[in-house]
């Protein structure tokens, strides 16, 4: 099971939702707005920006950072999808 950060947690709270540890097996995360779930982010066995500095160190987690933001430019962007959450709150 995937433990919340509190980097997560902080960049949940300035988008204004809740998060939890998911409850499908092969997500990290999922994202609240009040009552409803909203999406399921993170897939379990990839990295993401807390887990790579806590793993190899800030340099190497601002080198993937940036990587995966132009890898998924395309969708990133479009509020209120998974792939918006996944950006803002584990990149």
């Amino acid at each position: 099971m995937y433990k919340i950060t509190h980097y997560s947690k902080q960049q949940a709270k300035k988008l204004g939702v809740k998060i939890q540890p998911s409850t499908l097996k092969n997500k990290k995360i999922d994202v609240f707005k009040g009552d409803k779930k909203v999406a399921s982010i993170g897939a379990l066995g990839f990295g993401d920006y807390p887990t790579y500095i806590k793993d190899f160190g800030r340099a190497y987690a601002d080198d993937r950072r940036r990587l995966y933001k132009a890898r998924h430019e395309k969708y990133r962007n479009i509020p209120n999808t998974p792939s918006f959450y996944a950006d803002k709150i584990l990149w």
